[in-house]
């Protein structure tokens, strides 16, 4: 007698079959969401190209009026002068008058050294001088004498050039116990440090009781002046021609200093100096800029943002610089038509003006360029003109804002459609 195993029981083709379709139908229905959802702005340009729902777009005037000319770039701060204070003597450090940090003035006292071998070497130089004076001062008695004599035939000529050579031989010796002495006294002086310059002092470099050297090359503390103080900045070589004619009539143009964030005003200050090359590898020049830095809010090595003034535009027609766009056709502005359609109009964009453009061809005042909701815009297209500044004034002061549902929107546009 055969055994035959057990087989398992056959589900049922329909049960197999329902992960599958329920699969599909989720693929489909995200198909379709995706597809909605990328046609969806195209589909709402096109309705309002046809005559169907504007679209809502903030506008703004074009403007006649002087237009102030600014030049943006990134800048450092640099000390007028950066100057390492160091011993000019060999000696032990022994006090220290300064504080880390503290602003000092120019020629004040800030270290000393032990004076005492200095001063030893003095006394010695200041005695040798005066024993060599008193041996110049007997020759010269001697000469004197010498010369008596010889007019009376009494000595020769040749004793009292002698005498004559010895009197200038002493009188090098003085000269020269002259220089060893102010060589002391000097060395005497430079056994006090004082500050080269006005500026403020960094951090100490040595401590009182080490041995301090000439040519130590952290000297004993870094002075930099920061009253005035400078600003390097670059310009693009585009930019050139721009600053050298606004410079070009001799009044001093005025340069702003603004923190890294670009919000705070640092400083006021004027245009000092241009180099006088371009760099070729990044295609700008160096433009130097003086700054009183009353409040000493510029650092040096501080990194800052820089505008330069270059005059003022009269009567320029401006639009704000939201409101240019560039394509294939370059420079446009879209232009709002009475009939409440806009129009691509080109224009030729001039210099920055703050947040505004110059426009110098292409536009007239009075005239309402798009400045918010360009990019679904088409030429032709109806548009609704929205008070963006009223909204933002609703908000802030908390006024509730009811927002329509998608069908009480469409309701209400099929009725005014039926009116």
């Amino acid at each position: 007698m055969s055994m035959t195993p057990d087989r398992p029981a056959p589900q049922p083709a329909g049960k197999s079959r329902t992960p599958i379709l329920a699969g599909a139908l989720l693929l489909a229905l995200a198909a379709g969401g995706w597809w909605w959802h990328q046609h969806s702005g195209a589909q709402q340009s096109a309705d309002a190209r046809k005559g169907g729902a504007p679209l809502a777009v903030g506008v703004a005037a074009v403007r006649q009026a002087d237009a102030p000319l600014k030049l943006n770039a990134l800048g450092t701060v640099n000390s007028t002068y950066t100057v390492t204070v160091r011993s000019r003597v060999d000696g032990q450090l022994e006090k220290i008058h300064f504080a880390e940090g503290q602003l000092v003035k120019q020629g004040q006292l800030l270290a000393e050294l032990d004076a005492r071998p200095f001063q030893a070497t003095l006394t010695q130089a200041e005695g040798q001088l005066l024993r060599d004076q008193a041996l110049l001062e007997n020759a010269r008695l001697d000469l004197a004498r010498y010369k008596q004599l010889a007019s009376q035939n009494s000595i020769s000529k040749q004793q009292v050039d002698t005498q004559q050579a010895l009197v200038r031989q002493y009188e090098g010796t003085v000269k020269v116990d002259q220089g060893a002495v102010a060589a002391a006294r000097i060395n005497v002086d430079y056994a006090r440090v004082v500050a080269p310059v006005s500026g403020r002092v960094g951090l100490r470099q040595v401590d009182p009781g080490n041995i301090v050297h000439a040519s130590d090359a952290n000297g004993i503390v870094t002075l930099t002046q920061t009253q005035p103080i400078n600003v390097v900045f670059a310009v693009p070589e585009v930019s050139l021609a721009s600053v050298l004619q606004a410079a070009g009539g001799g009044k001093a143009l005025k340069v702003e200093a603004w923190d890294r964030d670009n919000k705070h005003k640092l400083a006021d200050g004027a245009l000092l100096a241009l180099d006088n090359q371009l760099n070729t590898s990044t295609g700008t020049i160096n433009i130097k800029a003086k700054f009183a830095n009353e409040k000493q809010q510029l650092f040096p090595n501080q990194f800052v943002n820089v505008n330069l003034e270059l005059g003022v535009r009269r009567n320029a027609i401006v639009v704000p610089t939201v409101a240019v766009q560039l394509g294939k056709v370059g420079h446009y502005v879209y232009t709002v038509n009475p009939d409440e359609t806009v129009s691509i109009s080109k224009v030729v964009a001039g210099p920055a003006s703050g947040d505004d453009t110059i426009i110098e061809q292409g536009l007239k005042p009075g005239q309402r360029v798009v400045v918010d909701g360009v990019d679904k815009l088409r030429d032709g297209a109806k548009v609704k003109v929205i008070d963006r500044a009223a909204q933002a004034r609703a908000a802030a002061s908390g006024q509730p804002h009811r927002k329509r549902d998608a069908s009480d929107a469409s309701g209400k546009r099929h009725a005014s459609a039926a009116r």
